[in-house]
C-alpha cells in the first residue's frame, strides 16, 4: 500500500555496527524511521554466509556465536582502506572472519557459502547491508526507492567516501549526496527547533556542536544553525574510536582474566570462543549504561571450562578511559580550528549508541562547564534523520524545506608532494586547508624540475608536513613538457572538490594547454 511518497528519496546512516534509515512523509510533515523486516528500526551492519542462505542484519548477528568464521561485521572499518593499514592490521587480530589482501591493496574478507570460498571486498558487503534497507524501504513506503542520502563519518577520506558511494551504487541506489554524520544531525536538530518545520522561523542563529560517538566512529563538528541552514565550521574525529572499541578492551580484559584463572590458556586463536565473548562483552557494556556491576557468564567458553567474572561501571570506565579522553581532546581541537571558545556554544548536541555511557556525558558536560546536553532526539535515528530532511529536500518531494542552506566542509586538509628549500623529497604541499567550505576550488601555480619532460602529481591528504604521514590517495604523470630557455615549465594545478567531499584533480602545462584529470576515486 502506497503511503503517499512518490518517486521517495530516502536517508541512510550506514553505521559502523547499526544501520537506520529514515523517510520524510509530507503529508505528516514529519519524518519516519523506516522498521526492518522484524519490524525493529535498527539493523545490524552485518552479513553472515552458511551452506544454504545468506543472511542480512539480525538473521545475520544471531549467526555469530556458532558461525564466528562466516560471520561478517565492522566492513566500515575496512570500506575505503589498505590491507597493510596498521588500523587494518590490529583489528584482524580480533575479528573471527579471515581477511586477505586483495587486488590493488584492498583487504577482502574470505568466507565459505554453499560450500565454496568467496572473496568479498568491503563495498559488496555494505551492498548487501544496503540492499535489505533498500527492501524494507520499499516494503514500508509503498513504492520503489532509488535516490539516497548517505551519511559518512565526518573523518573519512576521499577513498573511504568514494568507496560508500560505490557500495551504494552495488545496492541498486542514486546517490544525490553523501552527507557527513554530525551535519545531517544538526539538520534534524535545526528542525527539531523551528516552529511549523519551517527554516525561516528560527529566531537566532545558534551555535552547536554535535558530539557523535558511534559504534566505530566518533565524529565532532562545530556548526552554526539558523535561517541560512546549517554552515559548518569546523569538523574532527577518529574514524576508529567507538562502541566497537570499547567492546573490545572487556573483551581482553576477560581474556586475561581466563589465562589467570586457568593456566595461560590463550582463546584468541578460537573463533567461536572469541565470538561467545564479543557477544557477552557487549551486552554487559549496554547494561552498565543502566547498572553500576553486571556479570559476564558464559558456559563452556574454551575447552569445556565455564567461565564468570564481575564487571563494574567503574571498572568500564578505566579500562576505555584513554578512550573516553580522547575524545575530548578533539573536540578541543574542533573548537580551535572553528574559532570558537566553549562558551559560544548555545547547545551541544550528543548522537550515537555510545553516547549513552555515563562517563562520557559527565566528561562532555565537565569540559563545557556543566552544560545541559541537548538529549532530546534519539540518539540512535538522529543522524539517518537528518538526511531523510536532505533526501526531501534535493529529490524535490517537500516544499516546507526546501529553504534549506547547507555548506559542509573539507575534513583533511589537501595537497600535493613537493620538494623543500633544499631540494629533498617527501614534502606536502597544502593546497586545500582542512575545514574549508565545500564545494570548492583552488588553484597553484609550479614548476617542473629542471630538464625533466615528465612531471608527477602525488595527492596526498593528511596535516603532516612530511606526505609519509599522510594518506597518499593517487598520483599521476603529465608528460611530454616543454621545456623553456631555463629547462623548466610551468604547470598548473587545480583541486577540486564537490558537494560530497570527493576530490578531482587536473594538472596543465601553462605554455601548450596540455591537461591531465584524475578523480581520486577506487584504491
Amino acid at each position: 500500500m502506497s503511503r503517499g511518497v512518490k518517486g521517495a528519496a530516502i536517508g541512510i546512516d550506514l553505521g559502523t555496527t547499526y544501520s537506520v534509515a529514515a523517510v520524510w512523509f509530507q503529508g505528516k510533515n514529519r519524518v519516519e524511521i523506516i522498521p526492518n523486516e522484524q519490524g525493529n528500526k535498527i539493523t545490524p551492519s552485518c552479513v553472515a554466509f552458511d551452506d544454504t542462505e545468506l543472511f542480512v542484519g539480525e538473521g545475520a548477528k544471531n549467526q555469530i556465536t556458532r558461525n564466528p568464521s562466516n560471520t561478517v561485521f565492522d566492513v566500515k572499518r575496512l570500506i575505503g582502506s589498505r590491507f597493510g593499514d596498521s588500523r587494518v592490521q590490529k583489528d584482524m587480530e580480533s575479528w573471527p572472519f579471515k581477511i586477505i589482501e586483495g587486488p590493488a591493496e584492498k583487504p577482502t574478507v574470505v568466507v565459505e557459502f554453499k560450500g565454496e570460498k568467496r572473496e568479498l571486498a568491503p563495498e559488496a558487503l555494505s551492498s548487501m547491508v544496503l540492499m535489505k534497507i533498500k527492501e524494507s524501504a520499499e516494503e514500508f513506503i509503498g513504492t520503489k526507492v532509488s535516490d539516497a542520502v548517505i551519511t559518512v563519518p565526518a573523518y573519512f577520506n576521499d577513498k573511504q567516501r568514494e568507496a560508500t558511494k560505490e557500495a551504494s551504487t552495488k545496492a541498486g541506489f542514486n546517490v544525490i549526496r553523501l552527507i557527513n554524520e554530525p551535519t545531517a544531525a544538526a539538520i534534524a536538530y535545526g528542525l527539531d527547533n523551528m516552529a511549523d518545520k519551517k527554516w525561516y522561523k528560527i529566531d537566532k542563529n545558534k551555535n552547536v556542536l554535535v558530539f557523535d560517538l558511534g559504534g566505530g566512529t566518533f565524529d565532532v563538528s562545530l556548526l552554526t544553525v539558523g535561517k541560512k541552514g546549517v554552515v559548518v565550521k569546523a569538523v574532527g574525529g577518529d574514524t576508529h574510536l567507538g562502541g566497537e572499541d570499547f567492546d573490545k578492551t572487556l573483551v581482553d580484559y576477560c581474556i586475561d582474566k581466563f589465562k589467570k584463572q586457568h593456566g595461560e590458556v590463550d582463546i584468541r586463536g578460537n573463533p567461536r570462543a572469541l565470538g561467545r565473548l564479543k557477544v557477552a562483552c557487549e551486552k554487559a557494556k549496554r547494561d552498565l549504561s543502566s547498572t553500576t556491576i553486571t556479570r559476564i557468564e558464559i558456559d563452556c567458553l574454551y575447552g569445556g571450562i565455564d567461565f564468570s567474572i564481575k564487571i563494574s561501571r567503574a571498572k568500564f570506565e578505566e579500562l576505555n578511559l584513554t578512550y573516553f579522553e580522547k575524545c575530548i581532546q578533539l573536540v578541543e581541537k574542533c573548537l580551535i580550528d572553528g574559532k570558537m571558545k566553549k562558551e559560544m556554544v548555545d547547545d551541544v548536541v550528543v548522537v550515537g549508541g555510545s553516547t549513552r555511557i555515563p562517563k562520557v556525558q559527565r566528561m562532555v558536560e565537565e569540559f563545557f562547564d556543566g552544560k545541559k546536553l541537548c538529549k532530546s532526539m534519539n540518539g540512535d535515528e538522529a543522524v539517518a534523520s537528518g538526511a531523510a530532511i536532505l533526501a526531501s529536500r534535493l529529490s524535490g518531494n517537500n516544499g516546507k524545506i526546501q529553504d534549506i542552506v547547507l555548506i559542509d566542509v573539507t575534513p583533511l586538509s589537501l595537497g600535493i608532494e613537493v620538494k623543500n628549500m633544499e631540494g629533498e623529497n617527501g614534502f606536502m604541499k597544502v593546497i586545500i586547508p582542512r575545514n574549508t567550505s565545500i564545494p570548492t576550488s583552488k588553484v597553484e601555480m609550479f614548476v617542473s624540475n629542471e630538464n625533466s619532460t615528465r612531471a608527477k602529481i602525488a595527492v596526498y591528504q593528511g596535516e603532516s608536513d612530511r606526505v609519509k604521514g599522510n594518506t597518499l590517495l593517487s598520483e599521476f604523470n603529465l608528460s611530454g613538457l616543454t621545456l623553456g630557455p631555463n629547462g623548466t615549465s610551468k604547470i598548473k594545478v587545480v583541486f577540486d572538490v564537490d558537494v560530497n567531499g570527493i576530490l578531482c584533480v587536473s594538472a596543465e602545462e601553462i605554455s601548450t594547454g596540455q591537461r591531465k584529470t584524475i578523480t581520486i576515486a577506487k584504491t
